[in-house]
C-alpha cells in the first residue's frame, strides 16, 4: 500500500496482510476484527516484529507516537523490545482469564450474532478456564495450550478447533496489548500441526438417531394424537421429508394451494438454492386445515407463541420426549436404542425409499434437496425432477398413514 496510512482509510482495510504506514510502523491485519500494529525493525541483522497494540484500541496517532518512541531507542543503539521488557508493566501480570474477558469486551460489540458471545464464552468456561484460567497470560506455552485441547481433540474435533482458534486470537490480543511476548504457542501451522492430527481425520459422522421405516406407522398414529402447532410442524416435516427448519420458517406466499407446491427460498435452503416440494396427500390436508387461520400472505405457517418469530426447533424435539415419556428404553428409538430425534425422519425416508421402491436414486437425493457429489452428474441435471417426486412422496405420505 502506496503512501502513509489515514484515519479513515484504515476502516476499510480487512484484507489480509501488512499495510505499512512508514518509520517502521505496520498494521497487520488477518480479518475484519484482528487488525494490530506492529513495529518492525532490523538489529544486528535481524528483523523483528514488536507488538505496539491492536486496532481500532490503539489509534493511527498513538501507533505512531509508540513507534516514534521505538525509533529512539534505535537510534541510542539500543533494542526496543529488550528496552520494553525491562521496563515491564504490571499489565503483564494479567491472568487468561482476564485477557479472554478483555478481548470478549472489545471485539464483542462488532459481531453480527449474538449467538456468538454465548458461544466462545461456553467453550472457554467449559475447557480453557479450568486449565489455564488462572495462569499467567504471559506464561502460556505450548505445553499449556495442549492440556486444554487434547482431552476433546478427538472426543469433539469441531468444538477443539473453534477452541484452538479462539485461544489464538485471545493471545495475539494479549502480545498486542504488551501482556505477553514470543511466538503464539496456540497457532496450528508449523507450530501445533505438528503435535495434533488434522481435525479433518478426527472428525466422525455421527448420524442423527432415526426411527426405522417399519415403526412410521405407528409412530405417525401416535403423532397425530398429539395437539398444538409443533405436532403439526413435525408431522408436516416428516411427510415432506425437508428440514425443521425449512417447515418452521414456512410462509403462507410460499404455498400453492391449489397447485399442491411449497417453495422454498434459497435464504433457507442449505443448499443456497430455492427447493420445490411436492404437497400431495396427508402433507396437503394439514395446511389446507390451517389455511383458514392465515392472517396474510407473508404469515408464518408455523409461528411460535409471539406470533411474530417461527416455532423454535426445541418446540419439535419436545413433542417427541412428550411421546418417548420416561421409558428406558424410550419407546421411539434408532437400532442402537437412542430416542429418536426429528431430523432423524429424513434417514428413515431415505431407507423406507431405497428398500422399498424402485425410483432412481437421483429422484430421492432430489426429494431430500441433497446436491449431487459428482460434478459431472450434477452439470447434467437440468431438472428438479418434481414430476417425478410426486408419487414418490404421495408413496410415502400413504405408508405412514397405514394403519
Amino acid at each position: 500500500m502506496a503512501g502513509k496510512l489515514t484515519v479513515l482509510g484504515l476502516k476499510a482495510l480487512v484484507k489480509p496482510g501488512r499495510y505499512v504506514d512508514g518509520d517502521g510502523l505496520h498494521l497487520h491485519v488477518r480479518g475484519p476484527e484482528r487488525r494490530a500494529w506492529v513495529f518492525r525493525y532490523t538489529r544486528q541483522g535481524k528483523t523483528k516484529d514488536m507488538g505496539l497494540g491492536s486496532y481500532p484500541e490503539v489509534s493511527l496517532s498513538s501507533a505512531r507516537g509508540a513507534a516514534a518512541d521505538a525509533n529512539a531507542v534505535l537510534r541510542a543503539k539500543a533494542d526496543p523490545l529488550q528496552a520494553r521488557q525491562a521496563t515491564a508493566t504490571p499489565l503483564s501480570s494479567r491472568t487468561f482469564r482476564e485477557a479472554a474477558t478483555d478481548y470478549l469486551a472489545a471485539h464483542s460489540p462488532s459481531w453480527r450474532n449474538p449467538k456468538h458471545v454465548a458461544q466462545w464464552e461456553a467453550t472457554l468456561k467449559a475447557h480453557a478456564y479450568p486449565a489455564i484460567g488462572d495462569f499467567l497470560v504471559s506464561n502460556i506455552d505450548v505445553d499449556a495450550v495442549l492440556n486444554v485441547l487434547k482431552p476433546i481433540w478427538a472426543k469433539t474435533p469441531e468444538t477443539a478447533s473453534r477452541l484452538r482458534g479462539r485461544i489464538e486470537a485471545i493471545l495475539d490480543a494479549a502480545k498486542g496489548r504488551g501482556w505477553r511476548h514470543g511466538e503464539n504457542p496456540a497457532r496450528w501451522k508449523g507450530n501445533l500441526s505438528g503435535l495434533l492430527p488434522p481435525k479433518g481425520r478426527m472428525a466422525r459422522v455421527e448420524h442423527q438417531p432415526s426411527l426405522p421405516w417399519e415403526q412410521m406407522p405407528a409412530f405417525m398414529q401416535a403423532l397425530r394424537a398429539q395437539a398444538g402447532t409443533g405436532a403439526a410442524a413435525l408431522e408436516l416435516a416428516i411427510l415432506t421429508a425437508a428440514r425443521t427448519g425449512e417447515v418452521r420458517g414456512m410462509r403462507w406466499q410460499e404455498i400453492d394451494l391449489e397447485e399442491g407446491i411449497w417453495l422454498v427460498p434459497a435464504e433457507r435452503m442449505k443448499a443456497g438454492r430455492m427447493h420445490r416440494v411436492p404437497l400431495v396427500g396427508r402433507s396437503l390436508e394439514i395446511l389446507q386445515r390451517l389455511a383458514p387461520t392465515m392472517r396474510e400472505r407473508d404469515s408464518l405457517v408455523f409461528p411460535g407463541s409471539k406470533g411474530v418469530v417461527p416455532l423454535s426447533d426445541m418446540a419439535l424435539s419436545m413433542v417427541v420426549r412428550r411421546m418417548n415419556g420416561e421409558t428406558k428404553p424410550p419407546t421411539w428409538r434408532d437400532i442402537s436404542g437412542r430416542a429418536v430425534v426429528p431430523h432423524g425422519f429424513r434417514s428413515s425416508f431415505r431407507v423406507w425409499a431405497g428398500e422399498m421402491t424402485a425410483y432412481p436414486r437421483e429422484v430421492v437425493e432430489a426429494s431430500l434437496a441433497h446436491t449431487l457429489k459428482d460434478k459431472t452428474e450434477a452439470a447434467y441435471a437440468r431438472t428438479d425432477l418434481m414430476e417425478r417426486r410426486r408419487p414418490l412422496m404421495k408413496e410415502w405420505g400413504e405408508w405412514c398413514g397405514r394403519a
